[in-house]
């Protein structure tokens, strides 16, 4: 089997593992996942400027729960803008109050009036991860093009607990997460 069927059983299963987990939290428990910022993590962000988030689709964990606590601390928002079918995509200042406007595979991003911003953090939804930082994404390399352009950009996987796996294959161009944090924890690795 190969590394790509391998990722394709797993996403599959992760998915899964993921929807029922999501389906059998209390309604309350779900509204307050990721609300606030574990002070570990507030360290971590201190001298970041322009964090970007995504806005969560189905059950992913939700990163936008995070732009309060985040805009709280001073920082600049941004979310991601898929730009076409190749993987490009790029970052635009976002405000919770802004409006958003439909992108491609059911994204949604701020009106595209100014520049791209540079983020300092990337918030990057998984479908799986492993205590080695490794990362499953939904496949098409979006968030691989993007730490790769972004080198120096603190790399932070939001997950439900339920989405860690003893040990995912990782390819060459897979950067590892510096950091990813559930709805329990905070799990430090690798240093930006």
């Amino acid at each position: 089997m190969s590394d790509d069927t391998d990722k394709a059983t797993l996403r599959a299963i992760a998915r899964q593992r993921r929807r029922a987990f999501v389906a059998s939290l209390d309604p309350l428990a779900h509204r307050l996942a990721f609300k606030v910022i574990p002070s570990p993590l507030a360290r971590r962000l201190a001298d970041a400027q322009v964090v970007a988030l995504y806005m969560g689709l189905d059950d992913e964990a939700p990163a936008q729960r995070l732009a309060a606590p985040l805009q709280a601390m001073g920082k600049t928002l941004a979310l991601p803008r898929v730009l076409d079918r190749l993987g490009s995509m790029d970052f635009l200042s976002w405000r919770p109050e802004d409006r958003l406007f439909p992108g491609l595979f059911g994204t949604s991003h701020p009106e595209p009036t100014g520049d791209p911003v540079t983020p300092d953090v990337i918030v990057a939804p998984l479908i799986g991860f492993d205590r080695a930082m490794n990362r499953l994404g939904q496949g098409g390399g979006y968030y691989d093009r993007v730490f790769a352009r972004y080198p120096d950009a603190l790399r932070l996987g939001l997950a439900w607990s339920v989405q860690e796996h003893d040990d995912l294959p990782a390819d060459p161009w897979d950067l590892p997460l510096n950091l990813i944090l559930t709805e329990v924890e905070l799990i430090e690795g690798y240093e930006a």
